[in-house]
């Protein structure tokens, strides 16, 4: 029985998040349908994460099982032609038979858009938390190495968080862009707990903004208090660029894009 893996964008405005759930458009309710229709039969498809409603991708890792034999084409161009115009895969292989896209991934990388110019952008009012006021991107950059490396971020989990424990590794974090400008932040983790992204980038706003020094990150983490964060950024701001898998898991055979023949 084939594996496919699949490697999906997506606008998360008009969706509820990933999980399909009743009465509500999601990303995983329109995948699944969208494949019974290409194989003729259900298919249970299994992601790297959830995404929150609101919350973009460009590489997010989806996998299934099928009976049907089918070539990786047909998931990487086929499968578009049944997908509504916000979603699409963007790559396709086929996985070891055991292949799990959440418990076989060994990190993932998230973006964060900020539109800081002065004035509102219709380009990026989906896709930016459009902040006005300049932000010091030198005081944001000071602070964040604290954030750097294995801790309990406990300070920065949504209060209906429901992962065992809040230790959590951060590999990198880096914050791109020019006041009065575009504004990144890029992280890089192992996991994360829910809105840890987003209660980050909240936090890290409070310092450009003026409202907190730098050294407040640090103190904010070290109280594993929530209460002490900055608020949590909007969703439509953050985007699921990468989900990073080790040499050999899953093993890479022969994928095929959207833009091969």
């Amino acid at each position: 029985m084939p594996r496919i893996k699949l490697v999906l964008e997506y606008d998360g405005t008009d969706f509820a998040g990933w999980q399909a759930q009743p009465d509500h458009r999601s990303v995983q309710g329109v995948l699944e349908r969208a494949l019974a229709e290409l194989l003729g039969a259900r298919a249970r498809v299994e992601a790297a994460g959830r995404t929150d409603a609101g919350v973009h991708a460009e590489g997010q890792v989806a996998a299934f099982s099928t009976d049907r034999e089918l070539p990786l084409k047909a998931y990487a161009r086929g499968l578009n032609g049944l997908l509504p115009p916000d979603v699409a895969v963007v790559a396709a292989e086929e996985v070891p038979a055991d292949f799990d896209p959440r418990r076989w991934a060994q990190g993932k990388r998230y973006r964060y858009r900020i539109s800081n110019r002065p004035v509102r952008s219709p380009l990026r009012r989906r896709s930016a938390w459009e902040l006005f006021g300049v932000l010091d991107l030198e005081a944001m950059r000071a602070a964040a190495p604290a954030l750097v490396g294995r801790h309990d971020f406990s300070a920065f989990r949504a209060a209906d968080c429901e992962a065992a424990h809040a230790r959590r590794e951060i590999r990198t974090l880096a914050i791109e862009g020019a006041s009065s400008a575009d504004v990144t932040i890029e992280v890089e983790g192992t996991a994360f707990l829910k809105h840890m992204v987003r209660n980050i980038a909240g936090t890290l706003v409070e310092v450009g903004r003026g409202r907190r020094p730098p050294a407040w990150v640090a103190e904010v983490l070290g109280s594993k208090d929530r209460n002490r964060a900055g608020p949590t950024a909007p969703a439509h701001g953050l985007t699921l660029v990468e989900v990073l898998y080790g040499q050999g898991r899953p093993a890479r055979l022969s994928p095929v894009t959207a833009s091969d023949e």
